[in-house]
């Protein structure tokens, strides 16, 4: 099912899903807000650059708000291990390594698409 403005509980006003709809493979640390934060590595270095306890407190990410848009702004533009933030592909800022070349990752949409999955 697509976006919808309106709708039954699995849906927040102005989202689309606001909670991973399989929640069973990660739990408590499945997918929340807007860029599905997903993972409790994730949760725990979100949570230190917000200065919030979010792996105590991982429902946050769909109850608050704020919490949400926050969670989905650091995930955009921090860049996590080996990948480069979503802002940098975005602004052209990346260039790919002989390695991203020859796996076929280039500059652009796609790039982003691999970072937020």
């Amino acid at each position: 099912m697509a976006c919808q403005r309106v709708g039954g509980p699995q849906f927040q006003w102005g989202y689309c899903f606001k909670d991973q709809i399989d929640k069973t493979m990660l739990a408590p640390y499945y997918g929340r807000g807007p860029i599905q934060l997903t993972g409790q590595s994730n949760y725990d270095l979100a949570g230190k650059a917000l200065k919030l306890d979010l792996v105590s407190n991982p429902n946050l990410v769909s109850t608050d708000a704020e919490v949400s848009f926050r969670t989905a702004m650091w995930f955009w533009m921090t860049a996590q291990g080996n990948k480069p933030s979503c802002h940098d592909v975005a602004l052209r800022r990346w260039t790919p390594t002989a390695a991203d070349t020859a796996a076929g990752r280039v500059p652009g949409y796609g790039v982003i698409t691999n970072i937020i999955n």
